[in-house]
């Protein structure tokens, strides 16, 4: 089901400058955004132009307080990183009548390509049957800034870039945070990422040192855990509950810090997944984010907001076979009904928010951002100029054709509305699916609100060899019975966030993400199978006394 035409189109021209009210406070016609745009200078769109993306803000920020400073908790490697000298000389590069000699640049004569053309959908018809039969097809030439058909073009978006990107999709990017977001400070800005997993792994590499200890939930995703230990840092797990990670239990940890137990001084760095988190599908929500930031205002933490599910919001679950609530009517409802982020309640500047199009877009698009105060954005976009780089041109191109001349900022809410109906749909499967096949005698599960997992846990102590057989033991072969049966879970293990603390708790988790509905039951059935054999439950019924 499309979204509701929430939002009148009205044409407006791109370079118009006029003073705006706060887009959060007031409603906004499609492409309205446009009229409110800066005037800028054309020198920006041309090859390996430097990007600012406070030149993009839509709105003046000077009443606002500045960020706080953070030179305690820059790396030495950060700190002396003087980033790409010769790159210093692009920004001359827009000059009238210079003939460049200087950048190694590649002439576009000799790029293979002449026209780039995608078919993608119609706002409001978003479904991939819609978008095969009535989808439409936008194009990209080798030459169209120069031709005055657009502002990015083949011969810019395939060359070299700057670290943070292209000031095409950065403008875009920057709007989109100060709509949704607002951050509560002066000085914040936006630079790209080539994904979330590299932002942490050059964010870690900022912000920590080997034999750091840096705070994260007790479950956590794999990959951070895999990037953090290489470089020497370890990860103090914070205990959870449905809400996810609790801020009174942080609190004492870090009140109580022992520098001599834990072989680390106290740690200045919290990693939380706070929308649908990975593993546990747990979201945090206002009154929860604002207690965790309040903890790291009394102890100076640093926060890393990795985001990749917040557009995941879902539904309210509300029982088996119970009537589908409907969507959002209006942007401003959508917007409304989002969990505030802890980057919006950001007064100090201590948030960087990792944001991603891996989730709600293409994972192989490779293409994120973040989102910080100046002085960390500089100093991440000084790594990325001598290591990623900006993200792949070629993806750039693509997805400012799809989010700034197609579909413009409306347009990708309504796909925003759009896949939270998708997935709500899609967990409610899964959820129904638990409730008609799962032996609840051994296993339970809250209703994840967000996200694409759905995390179960497993009574093991009634496991008919516990407890002569460990916890690990029983993980092992729950896991493997399970696979048997032609199903496949994740083991809880594999997400600790310490793997050297002591665990009495078994989990599983599943997602409802990729497999279309019809399997996702059959695969819950599978699962309900398996645990019935491996907990001895099919005996037990039929011999009716209790006993395998």
């Amino acid at each position: 089901m499309s979204p509701p035409g929430a939002i009148e189109v009205e044409a407006v021209t791109d370079t118009s400058g006029v003073t705006i009210p706060d887009p959060l406070s007031v409603p906004f016609k499609s492409n309205e955004i446009y009229g409110r745009r800066r005037k800028t200078d054309k020198s920006q769109w041309g090859v390996a132009a430097p990007a600012n993306s406070v030149n993009f803000r839509s709105q003046s920020h000077d009443h606002k307080p500045m960020a706080k400073r953070w030179d305690g908790h820059i790396s030495n490697e950060a700190t002396i990183r003087k980033g790409n000298s010769l790159k210093q000389a692009a920004k001359y590069l827009g000059k009238p009548g210079l003939i460049s000699l200087g950048g190694g640049l590649p002439s576009s004569e000799y790029f293979p390509f002449e026209q780039l053309s995608l078919k993608v959908p119609t706002i409001g018809h978003f479904s991939e049957s819609e978008t095969k039969d009535s989808g439409v097809t936008i194009t990209a030439g080798k030459h169209d800034l120069a031709e005055g058909k657009a502002i990015f073009d083949i011969s810019t978006a395939f060359n070299y870039g700057q670290g943070s990107g292209s000031a095409q999709l950065l403008r875009w990017i920057t709007e989109h945070t100060e709509m949704v977001h607002n951050p509560p400070y002066s000085d914040w800005g936006c630079t790209m990422t080539v994904g979330s997993t590299s932002a942490l792994d050059m964010a870690l590499r900022m912000l920590s040192k080997p034999g750091d200890m840096m705070l994260s939930e007790e479950y956590t995703f794999a990959t951070a855990v895999e990037t953090a230990l290489p470089m020497g840092v370890r990860i103090a797990g914070i205990p959870m509950d449905s809400e996810g990670l609790l801020p009174e239990a942080m609190d004492s940890i870090l009140s109580n810090w022992d520098a001599k137990a834990r072989n680390a001084s106290k740690p200045h760095l919290l990693y939380t997944v706070p929308s649908g988190q990975n593993p546990t599908g747990a979201t945090q929500g206002a009154d929860r984010r604002r207690a965790i930031y309040r903890v790291c205002q009394k102890h100076n933490i640093y926060i890393l907001e990795d985001e990749p599910y917040y557009f995941l919001q879902m539904q309210p679950y509300t029982g088996p076979n119970a009537p589908d609530i409907p969507p959002p009517t209006s942007h401003a409802e959508f917007l409304k009904s989002l969990v505030p982020s802890l980057l919006s309640m950001d007064v100090d500047g201590r948030v960087m928010r990792l944001d991603s199009f891996s989730k709600v877009l293409s994972p192989g698009s490779r293409i994120g951002w973040i989102t910080a105060s100046e002085q960390i954005i500089k100093t991440y976009q000084k790594h990325a100029d001598v290591s990623t780089q900006g993200p792949a041109g070629m993806s750039q191109l693509i997805l400012w054709k799809l989010l700034d001349e197609h579909w413009g900022h409306p347009g990708f809410f309504d796909w925003l509305i759009h896949i939270r109906m998708e997935y709500t749909r899609r967990r409610d499967v899964m959820l129904n699916a638990c409730a008609k096949y799962l032996p609840t005698e051994v296993v339970s599960w809250a209703p994840p609100m967000a996200g694409m997992f759905h995390w179960l846990k497993i009574e093991h102590t009634k496991h008919p060899d516990y407890p002569v057989k460990s916890i690990e033991k029983i993980e092992e072969e729950i896991f493997l019975r399970v696979i048997h049966h032609g199903a496949l879970v994740m083991r809880g293990s594999w997400f600790y966030a310490n793997a050297d603390e002591k665990h009495n708790t078994l989990f599983f988790r599943a997602t409802y993400a990729a497999a279309p509905a019809e399997k996702i039951e059959e695969a819950i059935r599978r699962l309900g199978e398996a645990l019935r054999v491996e907990f001895k439950l099919e005996t037990q019924e039929k011999n009716g006394n209790g006993k395998a």
